[in-house]
């Protein structure tokens, strides 16, 4: 009797012991992420009078949650939350209302000696909103994926500075003429944790109602650069 329960015992353990070591398969795996994203900001839509100068890049986080619609879970569509913060410098200065003009002034600095530092710094709460196919299993946590769609944004906080050599100095949050819900279609793909990613505005910071040098509007962006996805 004593050799059946040590042999009754020793058998549970070793079926539990197992268990650790080799845990059951979850078939109906999500792939919720978090994800961490550094980019490369290209200016695009802009007068040819202005350029872009400097590093501009930007940084993205958030978490997405996975819906899958096929039984093997390979694809799926993916529902986020972000937050993303981005500088661009460039030589566009914008001067604020003032008594004289009762409205944002954009201008560009030509004048190579003089010219300082001119930027833009923006804050946005973003929703991303993915279509996706990967070669994941529920075992296999190192895959191949394609992440398409597009990223929703508002940009509660923006920022123009403007400072020449000479200390002449300008800021302004709130320009005439700021599209502040941003548009973008996204890719992402890559292998693992590592994935290139692109980010192309759909609209452009400042609508038409602005006069930026010889065109209405614009200044748009894209971004490049590499997307890190956490399980």
């Amino acid at each position: 009797m004593l050799f059946i329960t040590t042999l009754i015992s020793i058998i549970a353990f070793g079926q539990q012991e197992q268990s650790l070591v080799f845990p059951e398969v979850d078939s109906l795996y999500r792939e919720d992420q978090v994800y961490l994203g550094i980019t490369f900001n290209v200016i695009g839509d802009r007068p040819e009078t202005i350029s872009q100068s400097g590093f501009s890049g930007g940084l993205h986080l958030g978490v997405i949650r996975d819906i899958p619609f096929n039984k093997k879970r390979s694809f799926g569509l993916g529902l986020g939350l972000g937050y993303s913060v981005n500088t661009y410098n460039h030589t566009l200065v914008v001067i604020p209302d003032n008594a004289t003009v009762n409205q944002t002034t954009f201008v560009a600095a030509t004048d190579e000696n003089s010219t300082g530092r001119s930027q833009f710094i923006t804050h946005l709460v973003e929703l991303p909103l993915e279509l996706r196919w990967r070669t994941s299993t529920p075992s296999t946590y190192k895959f191949w994926r394609i992440y398409a769609g597009m990223r929703f944004g508002y940009m509660h906080f923006f920022s123009a500075k403007f400072k020449d050599n000479n200390g002449v100095e300008f800021k302004e949050r709130k320009p005439d003429g700021l599209d502040r819900l941003r548009l973008g279609a996204t890719l992402s793909f890559g292998w693992n944790t590592f994935n290139f990613h692109l980010y192309y505005s759909l609209n452009s910071f400042f609508d038409k109602s602005v006069q930026i040098e010889d065109q209405q509007g614009g200044f748009s962006v894209v971004k490049l650069g590499l997307m890190f996805y956490i399980l």
